[in-house]
């Protein structure tokens, strides 16, 4: 048998032992998520109506380790835990609308473990993809519960970990990231999807869903095309005030250029900006546009990004993050539409000065302690 028949033969068995071992590892988490959910449900129905005394599930937990020795899995914190999961859950899961109830506070004798595995969930799951819930571990699913209660981000999280393959750590980073489930901050983006959960986690924490560029005043700006005017002066004002936009944008940025030159097939193409981020070891281009978010920015986006990273980009480097600063933009939309694209990106609007009103004139600081500190700062060729 020639060896190439040989790795053939254990490239297909190998494929093979690995998919029965994710079924395998797949049955065995949906078993235990059972179990939970079932013990969750009991524990709710007789400790929240105070059927139980202070105390009793502390005393449940180390009566059971005694008389199960080796049992891991069953703390006072992890039953608890099983407690929150089943009354989170009961409500998208169970199979009638009245179930819910039934299933909190009638079941004081008896736990039912067959509740996954036998499918009786309510059509109020059908948007739960059913392989991916019981697809990742209970302490995955605690990960996720402890940051946030919307049910959207938590299908959109239990997508990702199974996506990425996540462990129960690389979650809680990314996570972490978010600020404790303080969503809206965070640019409309599609990091989690294409880069890898360290510099993902990264990225969403780095980039805003939307910029103060106080420093950008139309009328005091001469521009050649009316046209282009906003787009135009949007990038001058930036390039007079590249420390700003910079301490703006965040730490470790350097300023590569405005209107860098790309060159292929004889076409020539000129992105607005480019930074490169040392955090992230990868270029970033930003392009500017002077209304709000259409479809068609992105595929223009796209195009600097695949020309850098093919062009420009050293070996060492990541593949290269682009941001469309748009004055305004639907956020959901947004995401919706660069859902399927597997280049990083992120879409966020910005504000300048004529956008401010009193209040948000009042709150930014003195101009001249912020020149003062900006001339402090050295020059990058310094």
């Amino acid at each position: 048998m020639a060896t190439g028949n040989y790795n053939e033969a254990v490239s297909i068995i190998k494929q093979a032992i690995l998919q029965s071992q994710y079924r395998a590892a797949k049955m065995l988490t949906g078993e235990q998520l059972s179990l939970y959910y079932g013990i969750g449900c009991y524990v709710s129905a007789n400790s929240r109506k105070g059927v139980w005394g202070t105390g009793a599930i502390t005393r449940i937990s180390e009566q059971l380790r005694r008389e199960l020795p080796g049992l891991h899995g069953f703390s006072e914190q992890n039953i608890r835990n099983m407690r929150l999961f089943a009354e989170y859950w009961t409500r998208y899961l169970n199979c009638s609308p009245s179930a819910s109830e039934l299933q909190l506070t009638d079941t004081k004798k008896h736990i039912d473990i067959d509740t996954f595995s036998l499918a009786r969930w309510s059509p109020m799951s059908a948007e739960i993809n059913r392989d991916e819930f019981l697809g990742i571990s209970f302490s995955h699913h605690m990960e996720i519960l402890h940051k946030t209660k919307d049910i959207n981000k938590i299908l959109f999280f239990i997508h990702q970990t199974v996506l990425h393959n996540w462990d129960k750590y690389d979650l809680r980073d990314v996570l972490n990231a978010l600020k404790n489930g303080d969503y809206p901050n965070a640019a409309a983006n599609n990091f989690l999807q294409t880069m890898p959960a360290g510099n993902a986690r990264k990225a969403v924490g780095m980039f805003k869903d939307e910029y103060l560029l106080d420093y950008i005043n139309v009328d005091e700006i001469e521009v050649d095309k009316p046209d282009d005017v906003d787009e135009r002066v949007i990038e001058k004002a930036i390039i007079q005030n590249i420390k700003k936009f910079i301490m703006t944008f965040g730490k470790d940025f350097a300023f590569i250029g405005n209107q860098f030159h790309l060159e292929v097939f004889t076409e020539e193409l000129f992105p607005d900006l480019l930074f490169f981020n040392r955090e992230l070891n990868c270029m970033v281009v930003v392009e500017l546009k002077k209304g709000a978010f259409k479809s068609g920015y992105i595929g223009q986006l796209q195009t600097y990004m695949r020309i850098l990273d093919d062009k420009v980009r050293k070996p060492h480097e990541n593949p290269t993050i682009g941001i469309l600063l748009c004055k305004s933009a639907n956020k959901a939309f947004v995401e919706y539409v660069i859902r399927d694209y597997n280049r990083p990106m992120g879409i966020a609007t910005y504000k300048t000065a004529a956008d401010m009103d009193d209040k948000m004139r009042r709150s930014l600081p003195d101009m001249d302690e912020m020149r003062r500190l900006l001339d402090d700062i050295p020059n990058s060729g310094d």
